[in-house]
């Protein structure tokens, strides 16, 4: 524990900015995790999650819970990802095949 007035202060700053910055960096995580599943899925509102990945990136870095320089390698990569994504309605039909094709005992 800190004897120091100033460094008590300071230690009090940080942790009132951890608590801030932890749910900002939570945030855009979980919008990366959700379009990244979107991907595997192969969901046809990939777009859409791509978009609000983004958006949490850009916010998180303009707030400084990032490096910019992170946030846009992340875009980028959700970028490249997205330009060779074709969403898949054979997935949608293999779903439903293999729901209808269920034998029943």
């Amino acid at each position: 524990m800190a004897n120091i007035k100033s460094q008590i202060k300071r230690n009090r700053q940080n942790e009132k900015r951890r608590v801030r910055n932890r749910t900002i960096r939570g945030t855009a995580r979980t919008a990366v995790a959700q379009a990244r599943k979107a991907f595997t899925e192969g969901a046809p509102e990939t777009k859409e999650a791509v978009l609000k990945a983004i958006s949490m990136l850009d916010k998180a870095a303009e707030r400084g819970v990032i490096h910019p320089n992170n946030a846009s390698r992340r875009k980028g990569r959700l970028m490249k990802k997205l330009a060779t994504f074709v969403p898949s309605e054979k997935t949608a039909e293999d779903k439903k095949k293999k729901v209808s094709t269920k034998k029943s005992k």
